[in-house]
């Protein structure tokens, strides 16, 4: 019974060895490139907190300065954030917090810089329409609405509709385009709800240039 045994143990020995010549180097390396892949995921998760807790501290320190309306801690921390955590909302959202406060300042030329960095880089499409829509009300106070029209043809959020062709109006009325403008503000106009009190704002646009938009019969 034991030399049966042995000689089965054996057989089995024999059929483990040669799976292993033959899928040795196949089993390995796959081993290995799964293990290096687990490595790297965990090193990628580290990096992305990391980065995150950076780009937060950076950003807490973006928003102290703002409340001490510290003009050169503002530019700096923007700045920072801008190149060292671009692809974070921290980044997103400080472009946009010190354009404001730069705006508010009088420093025009860097709250454009801001804007204009947003507008080109933001990795969400929401940030990037935000900085279009505000960008471009300045370029229209700077008797640039071609620039502006140019810079809101870009990518839109859906959610972003109403306001992209209200500014769009805006610009074609700067431009002394009427009938463009018209056009504009009227899809502004039934682009949003009509609880949305801005909607009364275009509204007006509309019937300062004798376009007032046709309101629904009141049901009897």
């Amino acid at each position: 019974m034991a030399t049966h045994l042995d000689l089965e143990e054996q057989e089995q020995l024999e059929r483990v060895k040669h799976f292993w010549r033959r899928y040795g180097n196949l089993i390995t390396w796959t081993l290995a490139l799964v293990m290096a892949g687990f490595a790297g995921w965990q090193g990628w998760q580290w990096w992305q907190r990391d980065q995150g807790a950076s780009a937060a501290a950076m950003y807490d320190e973006l928003e102290r300065a703002v409340r001490e309306a510290d003009a050169a801690r503002i530019e700096r921390a923007s700045s920072d954030l801008r190149q060292k955590f671009p692809r974070t909302a921290f980044a997103q959202q400080g472009a946009l917090l010190a354009a404001r406060a730069q705006f508010d300042a009088g420093q025009v030329e860097p709250a454009i810089g801001n804007l204009r960095w947003a507008a080109e880089s933001a990795t969400e499409a929401e940030y990037r329409v935000i900085a279009r829509l505000r960008l471009s009300s300045v370029l229209i106070d700077q008797g640039k609405a071609d620039e502006a029209i140019k810079l809101l043809e870009g990518e839109q959020a859906p959610a972003f509709e109403g306001l992209v062709q209200d500014r769009r109006g805006d610009a074609f009325f700067a431009q002394g385009k009427v009938e463009e403008a018209k056009a504009a503000w009227t899809r502004a106009w039934n682009a949003m709800d009509d609880q949305v009190e801005y909607r009364r704002l275009i509204e007006a646009k509309l019937t300062s240039i004798g376009a007032a938009p046709a309101r629904p019969e009141a049901k009897s």
